[in-house]
This record gives C-alpha cells, structure tokens and sequence, in this order.
C-alpha cells in the first residue's frame, strides 16, 4: 500500500470529491436478530489509526460483546503490518485511503467507524454508506451542517445505520443524570454550567491546530463535551446562545480558538453556562435544581468518573471503557433493534449549535435564537 498523508489526502479530497454524490448501494448483510450470545459479532473496521483508535477504541474492541475489530483502513503500511500482527487482522481487511471503497464487497465488515481528522468525516461517511456499511462518525460530524445533512442522505439513500462517537452517552453516569433530569429528583432544573477542556502544549503542527482540517479548535473538540452536557443536565434543547471567545497564547493558537465561554437559555427561562479551552484543563459539570444540586466531577475523561448529589449521595457505578459501551450500544441498535443512543440527528444538532457561537462571536457576542425543539433529540 502506497503511503498517502492525511493532509494531502485531505486538501484533494476538497478538491476532487463532492460530498453530494451518492449512489443507491445495497445495505450490508447484518445479523439482525443476532444476541452475543450466538456467537455472531458484527465486524468493524477502524478508518484511521491515530492516537485514538491506538489507545481506545482498538483495545475496547477486544472486550466487546457484539462487535469485534475486522479491519482497518491507514494510509501508513508501516502501521497495517503492526497492526495486523497485533490483532491478527488478514490482509484481505486491510484497506487504505485510495482503494477504500472495495470495502463493499467485504463481508467481514458491517460496521465502518472514521476515526479522520474532520474534514475527512463527510467523504469517508458517505462512501462507508455507499458501500453499504453501517458508520460511526467520530466527533464532531462535520465542518458544517451542509456536511451532516450529506452525511444522513447517504446513510438514509443507502438504507444503513448512523451514528456518533459521542462514548459519555453510553456510560453509566450520563444516564443517571439524565434520570435524575427526568423524574426530577431534586425538582425542576433551574441552572447548568459544563466545562471540559485540557492544556494542549504538544506539537504546534498537529492537525487540530489546522483550521482548514479540523474546522475550529477547542469548541469542535471539547467543546462538544460541554454542549451535549449542559443539553442532557436539562433535558431540553437550547432557545439561544450567545458566546465569546478569548486567546492568551496566539503565537501557538494561530488558526483556532483556544477558550470559549458560551450562555444558553433553555425553554422555561433555564440557564446554562459552557466553558471549553485548548489552554485549560476543565472537567466537571454541575446542574442546580429547586431542592438541591448534582455534579460529575470528572465528567468528560475516559474514566473512571465521579459524581456527588447535595443530599450527601455519592454516584458511583463501576468502571468500564466507555468506548466498549458505545460500540455495544450501537452494533445492539443494528443487530437487535435497540435505540440509538447517539444518531446522526445529534451530531448535527450540536453542529448547529457549534456554528451559533461561532456567529455570536463574530457578531461581537450577540444572542443568536436557536431552533432545535423540532429535532426532537435530547
């Protein structure tokens, strides 16, 4: 396999392949109905080998229940071998970036995750949905809206499932909060404040740090964090957000936000605060109720998390990958009919909000109403 850099093959992408053309494609043969008990696992290939893929997701695919790792796709042959020694992938399930799209005629492989630098998702999504493939879209979706509605055509046309890599939807401690939302437990939810960022002082040249490959800094990385968490800690979709933006260290942030703060107002006169920095560690979110209050406090890390309530309960679950639990939930939608914890509506939502701040910013800090009531999706 020739070696291609994702940058390059990034900056052609944009150049030589529109994300509207979709073709009608078969849906891949999934096993619907199947347990994991039955000994019939749903296959996943990996779209690029990064630190997260590495570090998370490969190890969480030896302990999952109803998927397995079944391929890989890298522009990087140096990695393919490593890689296929390591978890015994065949050559026949390894693919790269140029002859991707033979990975229709696999049926190894049900499930195809892109774990790219995001202005690959879009490309990479449609044509896992053209091959037929289920897809799981690293966070966040896209560049913009018009890519996720690309990317939900294709999945919708090609008769596939969508989802996100959003893995705290899946984990033990997000759900609690939201049950605590739902039955209000300390009464009706009057406040939330979010924040998750992290002090980034790695390679100046990272892809991250690139606007034109990751469209944003801090806000479509962490940020998306502290959106979905101040969205789940109501339970209900923002009417409007106004934002600012601030930079201490420019001469590293050149292209891409560094901090950001953000105030929501959700229906019923709930307000919410959101923090989210590339030059700051934050992890916690808190929401205040009537009768009382409750936080997680690490929120948004690998785990294991942690959370407390203002009537001295601790919350505490035990600690498993939140990654293992997100591919289970999502090969469980596929093969058993279960709900999507995370669907393609969600990623677009969040974009929509994304692009409201990144409006209110530049229009000096002004509100920006927010429509989302009618996505039905919390």
């Amino acid at each position: 396999m020739k070696k291609v850099s994702r940058r390059k093959f990034s900056q052609s992408l944009i150049k030589g392949i529109g994300v509207a053309s979709l073709a009608t494609t078969l849906p891949t043969a999934c096993a619907a109905g199947n347990s994991p008990y039955d000994g019939k696992k749903l296959g996943v290939a990996l779209v690029g080998l990064g630190s997260y893929s590495t570090g998370q997701l490969a190890p969480a695919l030896m302990d999952t229940q109803y998927c397995y790792l079944s391929g890989i796709v890298t522009g990087t042959p140096e990695k393919a071998k490593i890689w296929s020694e390591k978890y015994d992938i065949p050559e026949e399930n390894i693919y790269n970036y140029k002859n991707f799209d033979a990975i229709a005629e696999n049926d190894a492989i049900d499930i195809v995750y892109v774990v790219l630098p995001n202005s690959m998702h879009a490309d990479f999504c449609i044509r896992a949905a053209r091959a037929g493939k289920h897809v799981i879209c690293e966070k966040p979706m896209a560049m913009n809206v018009e890519e996720c509605d690309a990317i939900m055509a294709a999945c919708k046309k090609a008769n596939v499932k969508l989802g996100m890599g959003y893995r705290l939807q899946s984990e033990p401690y997000t759900q609690e909060v939201k049950r605590m939302v739902r039955e209000k437990t300390f009464g009706d939810i009057r406040y939330v404040q979010a924040e998750a960022g992290y002090f980034s002082r790695s390679n100046p040249d990272q892809w991250r740090l690139d606007k034109s490959l990751s469209g944003g800094g801090a806000l479509v990385n962490m940020g998306v964090y502290a959106i979905q968490s101040a969205i789940y800690g109501t339970g209900e979709n923002p009417i409007s957000v106004a934002a600012q933006e601030f930079s201490t260290r420019p001469e590293y942030f050149k292209g891409t936000d560094e901090s950001i703060t953000a105030q929501f107002e959700f229906p019923g006169g709930i307000i919410g605060n959101i923090f989210t920095s590339h030059n700051v560690t934050a992890n916690r979110m808190y929401v205040n109720a009537e009768r009382g209050w409750f936080e997680l406090h690490p929120a948004n890390s690998y785990g294991p998390l942690k959370g407390r309530r203002s009537d001295g309960t601790e919350i505490k679950f035990p600690h498993e990958s939140q990654q293992k639990l997100q591919m289970d939930d999502f090969a469980r939608h596929i093969a058993e009919g279960t709900v999507n914890r995370a669907p393609g509506e969600m990623g677009k939502r969040d974009m929509i909000i994304v692009e409201a701040i990144y409006k209110s910013i530049r229009e000096g800090g002004k509100t920006i109403p927010l429509d989302l009531g009618r996505m039905g999706i919390v």
